[in-house]
């Protein structure tokens, strides 16, 4: 049981940062971005492609952060483009069908070219006894890089001047808008940094188990249940929601299988909904 509380964390800790590229966007954009999950498969099949080609690890990393920020920078200047404008309800479907299209285009271009493609980075060094169960070093790895990406989003959002222009253009677009901030430029660089965190996603995952290039749809469907029970635009809440679910998850998996377990987590996320409909940590309308 402890053992499973623990991997729970660590798989939490990757859905809380996937979630927080996610709630970001949705929060400053207004948009759903359906292709998230296909920006993290593209960034791994990226790093697997050039380690397999001899590229230093080091490298190849950064340049799967590289290609996921660069495919959410593409997004944002062509696609989305023509969302931004729109208002209300017309906004968010037009982004679900727009990035809905192109998340079944790369599925369909990666399962084509790269079919058994997966990345998977092995961490030497065993395992390493954590209040007295063996934790394997990868997990650990993954971990401690999740608690520092949140350390710094966190210091990023309430201490630089660019975080407190995202607070400010998610708590309110045209205050921000009359004192200077360019809500266009703050949209870019939010969703850049979402395609960077996807990036970082595919990596601390391949740390612990393969990734493949079919589980686009699933890191989608996880983002978005996290950003739910966590609250839309509040990092802190995806965090909690990411480790909640993730421990979740990983004791249902364990005692019961892992088809239920979808089920169990979408219960929670429902339940979430009916009792606090802004999520854990989110603000009220």
């Amino acid at each position: 049981m402890s053992s499973a509380i623990l991997d729970g964390v660590v798989l939490g800790l990757q859905f809380g940062i996937l979630a927080v590229g996610f709630t970001l966007v949705y929060g400053l954009g207004g948009v759903l971005n359906l292709a998230y999950g296909q920006i993290l498969v593209t960034a791994a099949v990226v790093v697997s492609l050039l380690m397999d080609a001899g590229t230093p690890t080091a490298v190849a990393i950064g340049t799967g952060l590289l290609a996921g920020g660069v495919f959410a920078f593409i997004l944002d200047s062509t696609l989305l483009r023509p969302v931004y404008r729109r208002r209300g309800e017309a906004k968010v479907l037009l982004s679900l069908l727009l990035t809905l299209g192109v998340a079944s285009i790369v599925d369909g271009l990666l399962l084509w070219r790269y079919p058994t493609r997966a990345l998977s980075i092995h961490i030497g060094g065993g395992t390493v006894d954590i209040l007295g169960i063996p934790m394997r070093a990868g997990s650990l790895l993954a971990s401690g890089i999740a608690l520092a990406t949140f350390l710094m989003l966190f210091g990023f959002l309430r201490w630089t001047l660019r975080g407190k222009a995202v607070r400010s253009i998610i708590q309110d677009e045209e205050g921000a808008r009359l004192v200077g901030i360019d809500p266009g430029r703050m949209r870019t660089l939010v969703l850049v940094l979402s395609g960077v965190l996807a990036g970082l996603v595919a990596l601390t995952r391949s740390m612990t188990s393969p990734v493949t290039v079919t589980q686009g749809i699933s890191f989608t469907i996880f983002a978005l249940i996290v950003t739910v029970v966590g609250g839309l635009g509040s990092v802190a809440g995806a965090f909690l929601a990411g480790i909640l679910l993730g421990i979740v998850n990983t004791v249902s998996s364990f005692y019961i299988g892992t088809f239920l377990t979808y089920i169990i987590i979408l219960g929670v996320a429902a339940l979430t909904i009916l009792i606090r409909p802004s999520g854990l940590l989110g603000v009220p309308e």
